[in-house]
């Protein structure tokens, strides 16, 4: 097993080959800069959100627009910070427009967060919106039907607590879903509590990737809860087959090529700064 320094210097040298990928053409010619993640290499709480936008795309960090804001009261709101954890997308690329990620783009991009999830080793992967909780289930069922309740799941060689919630830009739009969030969010401390589950037994020197791991029941929603998401479906909620909120509207983004040091990259007014340590952390 490596070390933590090793585990580091793994996750650095990944970084650094996603910095130039090119396996989606459109994509590697209209970003600023890959945003690759940010956060805590030991984190025991990653979160993984569907593309960067236009803020994250200049600077390189993901979630530091409106929707990170928000991101970062809910995790104060549970006694951490963007230090403790680590934050990273299903695409590293920001998509023309803030479109929706294409399958093909998913598929291809599946790989750099594969590699991240099994260096971080993360206890509980707290999936934002449909594109991230789809994509790691395995399965169409939508974040409506899915949110706040955990599950153990088998992904590449190791068992985690996958945790799906709404996407916090889903919030922003349908300010019911913010209740909702902060209510899932309160259950993830109690869920690093509970330590990994049970890890694949060994195959020929390897543990392989399979079905979910057999745990208890995860713990039903409240009633009051179960209430509110019908009342917020209703007023126009989130709903199983709209996909996450779009993401901020922005410029037209700089072309390929310019793939700045996030600390140089031009800050786009009203911005908040990057969250500190980007990278250093690792």
């Amino acid at each position: 097993m490596p070390s933590p320094t090793e585990r580091r210097e793994a996750l650095k040298a990944v970084f650094h080959d996603a910095s130039g990928c090119t396996r989606c053409p459109q994509l590697a010619a209209t970003r600023t800069q890959v945003v690759f993640g940010a956060g805590n290499a030991d984190a025991e709480v990653m979160f993984v959100g569907e593309a960067p936008g236009a803020n994250e795309d200049r600077l390189g960090v993901p979630f530091v627009g409106q929707a990170g804001k928000l991101l970062d009261k809910l995790l104060e709101g549970i006694g951490l910070a963007r230090e403790d954890v680590f934050v990273a997308n299903v695409l590293k690329c920001r998509p023309p427009g803030n479109r929706d990620p294409a399958p093909s783009e998913i598929e291809s991009c599946r790989g750099w967060l594969s590699r991240q999830l099994e260096l971080i080793e993360p206890v509980v992967v707290c999936t934002l919106g449909n594109f991230a909780t789809k994509l790691l289930r395995g399965e169409p069922v939508g974040i409506t039907r899915l949110h706040g309740r955990e599950e153990v799941r088998v992904l590449g060689p190791r068992a985690v607590r996958l945790y799906p919630l709404f996407h916090p830009a889903a919030a922003l739009y349908t300010p019911s879903n913010v209740d909702l969030l902060r209510a899932d969010f309160a259950r993830i401390p109690a869920l690093v509590a509970l330590g990994a589950p049970p890890q694949p037994e060994l195959e020929g020197g390897r543990e392989p990737a399979g079905p979910p791991v057999p745990e208890p029941e995860p713990v039903p929603v409240p009633e009051p809860e179960l209430a509110a998401a019908a009342a917020g479906a209703a007023a126009g909620a989130v709903g199983e087959a709209e996909a996450d909120a779009p993401r901020e509207p922005d410029p037209e983004p700089r072309l390929a090529g310019m793939l700045a040091d996030p600390a140089s990259a031009p800050e786009p007014e009203g911005a908040p700064s990057p969250p500190a340590g980007q990278l250093g952390l690792f």
